[in-house]
């Protein structure tokens, strides 16, 4: 198998990165930032620069995985204050270099993977400054491979140490599982019964949240609030399921919001995987479309 030409122009790609961002903050995620509601000490023109700023990096084809990641954590630090967006970096890095290093006949699940076994002790090395840099909330000290020291391991490595404490990690090491085998399919369903990509992206969060407990919230406040978050996205779960106008569940959705940000609870890992799903539905639709007009890729 031999690598071809890209033929997404590199615009394209940041097209899909902003679109991702922009559709995640225009939709209405309890706890998180939105357009509906801010917190947090963040708003929503924060993030909206962040991707901005972040984009261009995250493209660039020149650049290793690590690279990207710090790069585009540096920039994003030099137009905001705070840590809006390292987890959406450490998950759209990848996807974007694997869509831009794509074989024949392969998909972009496939590609990813093939790029995250070829991590290597360099790209962890900028992956551990970028983590510095951005100052992630409770990142606390770890027993090995601490970021605060020269790595010893590749990047893929060091996910693994710490996969059972960070699902971003988790996704490092588990080929984005919870985006290939979940949210996406979630989302392709929702979108077919609705034609709304940011209430589809609504129902992405809570149906991973109901799964799966937020590393950022209990890295905070350890399994308090677990049940909880976890009864409430079931509600909001059941309600969009059986609603042909998913708009009709907005007061629920603007009850859970005040209730979890009166606890402090910001559940921004389901968030960033939110953009990752976003970012990866628009990169296989790319795909497909330069495989109609080439002949060249298997639909991804």
């Amino acid at each position: 198998m031999t690598t071809v030409p890209m033929p997404v122009q590199r615009d394209a790609l940041l097209s899909a990165y902003l679109d991702a961002c922009e559709t995640e903050l225009r939709a209405f995620k309890p706890g998180n930032v939105s357009v509906y509601s801010e917190a947090h000490d963040m708003t929503v023109e924060d993030f909206r620069r962040s991707a901005a700023a972040s984009g261009p990096f995250l493209c660039d084809p020149a650049l290793s995985l690590g690279e990207r990641i710090y790069h585009a954590t540096r920039a994003t630090r030099a137009v905001v204050p705070c840590n809006t967006n390292l987890g959406i970096i450490l998950l759209a890095a990848p996807l974007l270099q694997a869509a831009q290093t794509i074989h024949e006949d392969e998909t972009l699940r496939a590609a990813l993977r093939r790029v995250l076994l070829a991590t290597t002790q360099v790209d962890a090395d900028w992956a551990y400054k970028a983590i510095r840099l951005a100052q992630p909330g409770g990142l606390g000290e770890a027993p090995e491979q601490d970021v605060r020291d020269t790595p010893q391991v590749t990047l893929l490595e060091a996910m693994r140490i710490s996969e059972h404490r960070d699902r971003i990690a988790y996704q490092y090491t588990n080929s984005f599982v919870d985006i290939f085998e979940f949210a996406i399919p979630s989302y392709h369903r929702n979108l077919s019964q609705w034609g709304d990509k940011e209430w589809s992206a609504v129902a992405v969060f809570a149906g991973l949240l109901k799964r799966i407990p937020d590393s950022h919230v209990e890295r905070k406040f350890g399994a308090r609030y677990t049940r909880m978050i976890a009864s409430r996205m079931t509600q909001i779960d059941q309600a969009l399921s059986v609603s042909d106008r998913p708009e009709q569940v907005m007061p629920l959705l603007r009850e859970v919001d005040a209730e979890f940000k009166s606890c402090g609870i910001n559940p921004g890992t389901t968030a960033d995987l939110t953009v990752a799903c976003l970012l990866a539905v628009r990169l296989e639709t790319l795909l497909s479309q330069c495989q109609l007009k080439t002949g060249r890729f298997r639909e991804a």
